[in-house]
């Protein structure tokens, strides 16, 4: 039996695909939460082999859960279910060690394949990554500037997007005000930006964040 756990700020996607797990005679979903927080707390019980996991969440998203789950719980597979494309985060999530990366609008057959994969310890990389991380590979892909990006300066980026305080996010990531000061002015550099809000601009046309 894989125990799964699904955490989804949206109540509809979670009771969907509850009900489409529980179609299947080796799943049981035994946990469900609607943040990183919730995602932390459901790790730290250890009732879970699977979590399916958005990244996009208010207070703490995925991107930051996944971080702290490898860091504490690094057995525990973390499947990213998530309606941004596959392009903008899947490389950089699978290297932060993300089981694999599913964007919502995926088949749910796909779903179920993809956890008895990573139930196994296996990563799960669907057809749309593999072409994109073949193309990358190749040269062919033509990265856009926040593909430069660190991984934490990424988390900074989207935080700061969201209209998140730098004070707020120094608590949240437990970084010094000086420290993620100095990470914005990097992102703004990198992305040849100004201000703020000309980087939730940037996110919101780019499809970063909704």
């Amino acid at each position: 039996m894989i125990r799964v756990a699904i955490v989804d700020d949206h109540a509809m996607v979670r009771t969907g695909l509850k009900e489409y797990l529980t179609e299947h005679v080796d799943v049981r979903v035994t946990g469900e939460g609607i943040n990183g927080a919730d995602a932390l707390e459901l790790a730290r019980k250890g009732e879970v082999d699977v979590m399916l996991m958005d990244i996009s969440m208010p207070d703490q998203s995925g991107v930051d859960a996944l971080k702290a789950i490898k860091e504490r719980f690094p057995a525990l597979s973390v499947l990213i279910v998530s309606g941004f494309p596959e392009a903008h985060y899947a490389a950089s999530l699978l290297r932060q060690g993300a089981a694999g990366y599913l964007n919502k609008q995926c088949e749910p057959e796909e779903i179920i394949r993809a956890i008895r994969t990573v139930s196994l310890g296996r990563k799960y990389i669907s057809q749309a990554v593999a072409m994109m991380l073949a193309e990358s590979v190749s040269g062919d892909l033509k990265r856009l500037p926040h593909e430069h990006l660190s991984e934490r300066e990424l988390q900074v980026f989207l935080r700061l997007a969201k209209g998140e305080t730098v004070g707020h996010m120094a608590e949240g990531m437990f970084l010094s005000v000086k420290t993620v000061s100095t990470y914005r002015t990097r992102v703004l550099e990198k992305l040849k930006l100004a201000t703020n809000s000309d980087l939730t601009y940037y996110a919101m046309t780019h499809g970063l964040i909704q």
